[in-house]
């Protein structure tokens, strides 16, 4: 009887280990959350480097896997454009997604 109860025991700890484990994992590597970071640092700091959009404060960037994400207000269609181009330029940057809202649309 005690030795049923031992393995029941080692079977628990076992399954509560392994969910414990599969638990912690995330959908992206440490790695490539590093990259992620550096990306939108980067994205962000294009941005304001450049003449042209760098009174664009408004812009809110994300970076998941290599795709870049725009989000917020801009003047006019040029800038929504030449933000897009610019997250585009920055290395690791797989794709952009311009969510840029035109505030007053011609």
């Amino acid at each position: 009887m005690v030795q049923r109860f031992r393995g029941l025991v080692g079977i628990a700890a076992i399954v509560v280990l392994a969910s414990f484990v599969a638990g912690c994992k995330t959908s992206t590597s440490a790695g490539t959350q590093v990259d992620d970071a550096g990306i939108k640092t980067s994205v962000k700091a294009k941005l304001a480097a450049d003449v042209k959009l760098s009174t664009l404060t408004n812009i809110e960037v994300n970076s998941t896997n290599g795709v870049v994400t725009l989000a917020g207000q801009v003047d006019n269609p040029d800038q929504k454009r030449m933000a897009a181009d610019v997250a585009r330029s920055v290395n690791g940057v797989v794709r952009v997604n311009n969510n840029l809202q035109v505030k007053n649309p011609s």
